[in-house]
């Protein structure tokens, strides 16, 4: 039987997702890997499968897997993106609305606009981690702030966060210098990330405004990284370059960044697109 799918995006971080309310997916990763080929497939940076939760503390439980079919514990538009399709297509009219990743839950702040659509979300990503045997990295101390790292023939400051998935963080005079396609790969596979890492490239404009790219764990370059933009977030307050609460401007837009000071918790608020509606031969 096909496979009832939507394809769905935040700030062109696109992403098929499939609701398991009433179908099943017997392999996600080999599915991952087919549907979202961009040549043969339905084309995204990642599957997204949205189930019933599996206990009282979430209103859905989601699994995620990237393009090469690696498994990711959470992305942060990824979960903006279940907040709308769960809300809008009745598979949870809770707001805030509770996602359970296998980061942990995710709390959805739903703003809705007169016709009662999601028009932005306000995710709560939780606390960063900043321990490195936990982000994982190989490196000593309590944390990784702004460690000398070669690259090619430059020497650049590396900043290591978790928000669930592991980020690397580089500050840097001009985003649009970095060669990206290079130096993304080099560093996802840095042999200080056990686990292989997301790569961020941030320039900081002033200190509430940053422009910031990602090469992304098992994608490649994307439009915008939800836990990427987090990472820089706290990456900024880190090394004293930008304040708690800023604008992280992507290639595919902006979002809106708060690392609490009370709560600890990193909050990122944005838009989530539904693009379209389609089957899958199962």
């Amino acid at each position: 039987m096909p496979l009832k799918f939507t394809k769905m995006h935040g700030l062109g971080n696109d992403f098929v997702v499939i609701s398991m309310f009433g179908q099943n997916v017997a392999n996600p990763a080999k599915l991952a890997r087919t549907i979202c080929d961009r040549h043969r497939g339905v084309g995204a940076d990642g599957l997204i499968l949205i189930g019933p939760p599996e206990s009282d503390e979430a209103d859905v439980r989601i699994r995620m897997f990237n393009a090469d079919a690696s498994p990711a514990a959470t992305c942060g538009n990824g979960v903006r993106c279940v907040g709308k399709l769960a809300y809008e297509h009745g598979l949870a009219r809770q707001n805030p609305l509770r996602a359970a990743t296998d980061a942990g839950v995710t709390s959805l702040e739903l703003t809705l606009d007169p016709d009662q659509r999601v028009s932005s979300i306000r995710a709560d990503m939780g606390p960063p981690i900043l321990d490195p045997k936990e982000i994982p990295v190989a490196l000593g101390g309590e944390r990784v702030v702004g460690v000398a790292m070669p690259l090619g023939e430059k020497i650049l400051s590396v900043t290591c966060v978790s928000m669930g998935v592991p980020h690397a963080v580089f500050f840097v005079p001009d985003w649009r210098q970095v060669p990206l396609s290079k130096w993304g790969p080099q560093v996802e596979r840095h042999p200080l990330f056990p686990q292989r890492t997301n790569v961020n490239f941030a320039q900081v404009i002033k200190p509430e405004l940053v422009h910031m790219f990602t090469w992304e764990r098992g994608v490649g370059p994307t439009q915008a990284c939800g836990s990427g933009a987090c990472s820089v977030c706290v990456a900024g307050v880190l090394n004293h370059f930008t304040e708690r609460t800023i604008t992280a401007r992507l290639p595919g837009g902006e979002l809106e960044l708060e690392w609490n000071e009370a709560s600890n918790h990193v909050f990122m608020s944005g838009p989530a697109t539904e693009v379209f509606t389609g089957e899958w031969p199962d």
